[in-house]
């Protein structure tokens, strides 16, 4: 039997992170969007005679070693039982790349988690993703995207935490396009442990206090923007390419967090000219996608 669980990408917008000792009670504020486009994962288990269990991953059809990939492994480990003896195999597919700020090891997690949880009906859906949620937060793999994950649409998180900890808002929306362009990578952990955390921390309560009070899009992009920009996060070639693209669009765009890419809420008759400027400035490496307003799916897969 083979069971797949689709897991959207987040992208974060802002952020205040809240560290605590125990990592069901750390997480983050702030607010994302999630993409149409994301990680599916599809679990293969074969029980067999053997002494003990293996777990084996792959990223893109690319077996990965547990260092590569500690977090998901983690997951997996803890929510097989531990009397299970056999093969559970794992393979991650991902629409974007890694480490560019599309929550690729949140959504591997979490959808580890959900479709092993759904094989061996042994975590109810909330279990499992608190499970994702401790082993992203332990290895800094992030602190919010799994809670943002599992609520869809454009969110804001008023209270941090793990799924069932913190609380999650959405804003409502009109159908807005969402422009994402991954351009490098940006290492979640060395941001984290970083002394620029104190002004993330400044500005992105700045930026949630006034999205709550007009929670709109529009108002969202403004306020991403502001804290791109204030925290000294967006710069360079970046911020260059930002403004490129903000000559042609009604919102500003932003940088997504954390990742060296961008992102905007475009209507359907500002894509091709958004195109045209991209084909002229060399980026051919980009994505649209809708906005994603449920929550993950798992099931089993008849392909």
């Amino acid at each position: 039997m083979l069971i797949r669980a689709f897991i959207p990408a987040h992208i974060t917008a802002f952020f205040v992170p809240k560290f605590n000792e125990n990592p069901l009670l750390a997480g983050s504020l702030g607010a994302g969007i999630n993409l149409t486009k994301g990680t599916n994962v599809f679990v293969s288990v074969e029980v067999e005679s053997v002494l003990e269990k293996h777990v084996h991953i792959a990223f893109n059809g690319e077996p990965v070693k547990r260092k590569d990939a500690i977090i998901s492994y983690s997951v997996a480990e803890e929510v097989t039982p531990q009397e299970f003896k056999g093969e559970v195999e794992i393979w991650q597919y991902f629409d974007f790349p890694n480490g560019y700020g599309f929550g690729n090891s949140a959504g591997g997690a979490l959808g580890t988690a959900l479709a092993l949880g759904y094989y061996f009906k042994n975590k109810t859906f909330l279990q499992a993703a608190q499970i994702a949620h401790k082993h992203e937060v332990l290895n800094k793999g992030g602190l919010g995207d799994v809670i943002a994950q599992i609520h869809g649409g454009i969110e804001i998180r008023i209270k941090a935490g793990a799924p069932g900890i913190g609380i999650v808002d959405n804003i409502f929306s009109e159908e807005y396009k969402v422009l994402a362009i991954p351009l490098g990578r940006l290492s979640t952990k060395e941001v984290l442990d970083s002394d620029i955390i104190r002004t993330i921390e400044k500005e992105g309560q700045k930026a949630l206090r006034r999205l709550l009070k007009n929670p709109t899009p529009e108002n969202l992009m403004h306020l991403a923007r502001d804290f791109a920009e204030n925290t000294g996060l967006l710069n360079g070639e970046l911020l260059e390419i930002a403004k490129e693209i903000d000559k042609l669009i009604k919102l500003p765009s932003s940088m997504i967090m954390l990742g060296k890419s961008l992102f905007a809420l475009l209507r359907e008759e500002e894509l091709p000219k958004v195109q045209e400027r991209l084909r002229d400035l060399g980026i051919d490496s980009y994505h649209i996608c809708g906005i994603y307003n449920e929550r993950p799916k798992v099931g089993r897969w008849i392909g």
